[in-house]
């Protein structure tokens, strides 16, 4: 036996059909009477209409609910009164040096300062116990009314 002998079992070929089950006879696989089996048959599809009538979406796009501006870390005052002394200069770094915030993504946040009713107790003169230097740092009006007296 030679190669070029060789035939394959299941034969590639496929029976000639003959008569109303035959591939393309008669009505050519349209069925029966109707608007489907006329020819120039354009049914529009039913999806169509409906996405047709919803609202065009512009602006964003796929990032429409992501945020575009970064957002502030929030710090509250009384724990920058525990971990800081009178004085001390506050900011980014310094706050990433004593644990109090993380970076993201590589990236030191940028940071809000809070008041809280802890940090606005005062001493017996009525004068805020500690007071900061505040540098690259976003504060809330109490707390900068806070700082400046």
């Amino acid at each position: 036996m030679q190669f070029h002998n060789l035939k394959r079992s299941p034969s590639n070929r496929k029976s000639k059909q003959i008569g109303r089950g035959g591939t393309r006879g008669k009505t050519a696989g349209r069925g029966m009477k109707g608007q489907n089996a006329r020819a120039g048959n354009k049914k529009r599809p039913e999806l169509r209409d409906v996405i047709k009538k919803l609202p065009k979406l512009r602006g964003r796009g796929k990032n429409f609910l992501k945020s575009r501006h970064e957002d502030y870390t929030p710090i509250k005052l009384s724990v920058l009164g525990e971990a800081f002394r009178t004085g001390e200069t506050i900011n980014p770094k310094t706050l990433l040096e004593k644990g109090i915030i993380e970076t993201r993504n590589g990236r030191i946040p940028k940071v809000k300062i809070l008041a809280d009713k802890k940090s606005l107790s005062k001493d017996k003169n009525g004068q805020v116990e500690k007071t900061f230097v505040f540098e690259d740092v976003k504060m809330s009006k109490t707390v900068k009314k806070l700082n400046d007296k």
